[in-house]
């Protein structure tokens, strides 16, 4: 499991996490010291491997003798069987080995696919993840959350496989487009509603409308973010219990994600409108939750939300959540500020109303 975090120190545990500015010469060092650096696969986004082809990527694949590249293009249709099955043949075409590393270089949808065909080809291979967006930093770099979409719904084809290490280097964020920012920051403000309100405190102090630019605070924040999940994941690996609360407004965001279209929504925004929904569903249930903590950051959200499906049809498409148990409709909600549990929903008129509030708040 994921034994430790690093923060500006040097790895000491076999699976680590490890968050600090400019560290390349920490990775290259992990390499060198893990691998025999004759073959890698090396996982790319599209657009960093544009940015960074020259130098980070350049000098990480200079480690190998006989490097493999696969690019994957941006946005949430990259996470398809035919992408997926055409980064496998090539894998494998190139002969690797099981002892073989593969490097997965990118944000969430380049970090779950390259992880599903570490976890896949010759049945499981070293799996390095190195995070380049703000949401795979905090959340889906992090726990060993693999997958693929399907036409039925989001992240239905998949496995939990862990990965060997993940590096987290601030200084992606620099060359990161300002609307990618705040879509991790959707994740983010999801840590400090669940279990840190101390993150939103941090989060209000911070320019979030400026081009991103090192502090000190944004390194504490992602690494108690990456913590906060991190400690999760070891206790509930397999999400069997614990680990579910992390999924705090995922349920209604996978179908406006679906409504929308993947790639006219983001996953962080997605996420955002969807905790309005378990915030309300909470209150519905009898909880006195401040919906503040959540309109505080509403203008960084400018986008609408007005679905042609009724009511009833967007509570039928959660029927499909993979979560779904018995016909209840699985959903976190919070009995407190940093205070998350899983329940399970089976009137689905407080489904309904849910739906109708994000609605309303987003038209």
């Amino acid at each position: 499991m994921f034994n430790s975090i690093q923060l500006n120190t040097s790895y000491t545990s076999q699976h680590h996490v490890h968050v600090g500015y400019e560290i390349g010469n920490k990775i290259a060092e992990y390499l060198s010291a893990t691998f025999t650096l004759k073959k890698a696969v090396l996982i790319a986004d599209e657009n960093v491997h544009r940015l960074y082809k020259d130098t980070f990527i350049k000098d990480i694949s200079g480690l190998f003798d006989e490097p493999v590249f696969c690019l994957v293009p941006e946005g949430e249709q990259s996470k398809s069987l035919a992408l997926f099955s055409e980064i496998i043949a090539k894998t494998l075409e190139a002969k690797v080995e099981r002892i073989t590393p593969v490097i997965v270089i990118g944000g969430g949808v380049t970090g779950d696919l390259g992880g599903y065909v570490a976890a896949s080809a010759l049945r499981g291979m070293p799996l390095i993840h190195i995070p380049t967006s703000l949401l795979a930093m905090v959340d889906s770099s992090v726990g060993g959350k693999t997958g693929i979409n399907h036409s039925v719904g989001k992240n239905l084809i998949g496995s939990f496989y862990e990965p060997k290490a993940v590096f987290t280097d601030i200084k992606f964020l620099e060359t990161l487009p300002q609307k990618e920012i705040i879509n991790g920051l959707g994740e983010v403000i999801k840590y400090g509603m669940i279990k840190d309100e101390n993150i939103l405190t941090t989060l209000k102090s911070l320019p979030l409308f400026e081009p991103f630019s090192y502090s000190k605070e944004w390194e504490q924040l992602i690494g108690t973010c990456a913590r906060i999940k991190s400690d999760i994941v070891t206790k509930d690996f397999k999400e069997s219990g614990l680990r579910e609360i992390l999924n705090f407004g995922h349920t209604f965001a996978h179908v406006i994600e679906r409504v929308r279209g993947y790639e006219n929504s983001s996953h962080g925004e997605a996420v955002y409108m969807g905790m309005w929904g378990a915030v309300k569903l909470s209150n519905l249930l009898g909880f006195n939750i401040d919906i503040a903590n959540l309109s505080a950051f509403r203008t960084l959200y400018d986008s609408s939300f007005q679905p042609q499906e009724s009511l009833e049809e967007l509570t039928n498409l959660m029927l499909h959540d993979k979560k779904v148990k018995d016909g209840s409709i699985r959903v976190i909600i919070l009995e407190e500020l940093g205070k998350a549990r899983a329940t399970g929903i089976t009137d689905l008129s407080l489904i309904r109303e849910s739906w109708n509030y994000i609605i309303q708040e987003f038209e």
